[in-house]
């Protein structure tokens, strides 16, 4: 049996993520270990566009949904540096957990979470202030690599008049309400999980 839209492998949902990443920020950050540095560089041309300095040993990268900053987590450094898409500049460094590893915004890009190894601990950052609003106790030497919070995908078909209805009926089902699904799939409210599903109708 084929799978619908709502039901795409995980493989292609991180792909299809990764394509529409790069369409709006049109570049590709390579976060540079030995060097304390960050390359941009230009998906048309494969070529390196700048070079931005940051915190000691930068290990992994994500980037908010809309494309706007960037997050790298610094393993030597302990930090996370901010950078702006729009400048290529660091706009603030955030202290976190000793051997700060991976990190991944959430869905609706209000939150980075960033494993530190070091402490066996995972920083919330909030990504309105830029601030560590929580710290995470965890098993010994949390790891992270990838995109590993995915935006889920839902039951109507984008582009169909039906899809925002259907995508909320079958959540509202699914985990017996939509307040319900909002806090299963980690959203911090329903308007936060309603925007997504108005976005994923959008597509």
């Amino acid at each position: 049996m084929s799978q619908g839209r709502g039901q795409r492998p995980t493989a292609i949902k991180r792909l299809f993520r990764l394509r529409r990443v790069a369409e709006s920020v049109m570049s590709l950050a390579r976060s540079n270990f030995f060097s304390s540095a960050v390359s941009v560089i230009s998906t048309a041309t494969n070529t390196v566009t700048a070079t931005i300095p940051g915190g000691s040993g930068p290990w992994g990268l994500a980037v908010t949904p809309d494309g706007s900053t960037v997050y790298v987590s610094n393993d030597k450094g302990s930090t996370v540096s901010v950078i702006s898409t729009e400048t290529n500049t660091v706009t603030a460094t955030i202290p976190v957990g000793p051997s700060a590893f991976g990190l991944a915004a959430t869905p609706d890009g209000s939150t980075v979470y960033v494993a530190n190894g070091g402490s066996d601990t995972v920083s919330a950052i909030a990504t309105a202030t830029n601030t560590v609003t929580a710290t995470i106790t965890v098993p010994a030497e949390p790891l992270a690599f990838g995109v590993f919070i995915i935006r889920p995908s839902f039951a109507g078909t984008p582009g169909f008049s039906n899809c925002h209805g259907q995508s909320v009926a079958v959540l509202a089902q699914r985990y017996g309400g939509f307040s319900a699904a909002a806090a299963a799939l980690g959203f911090p409210s329903v308007k936060a999980l309603q925007n997504d599903v108005v976005e994923f109708c959008e597509r």
